[in-house]
């Protein structure tokens, strides 16, 4: 019962994750530079 619990509330948490990079993505920003493009060294255009 313990190790389902504990498998779920990883699940949960990477979820989470997966869920958060997919807006940020969809808001523009990338996981290289993070939309900070005058600091980034020319790698976003």
């Amino acid at each position: 019962m313990g190790t389902m619990i504990a498998g779920l509330i990883v699940l949960a948490v990477v979820g989470l994750s997966v869920r958060s990079m997919i807006h940020d993505k969809k808001n523009g920003k990338s996981l290289q530079c993070g939309g900070n493009c005058k600091n980034c060294g020319g790698h976003c255009h």
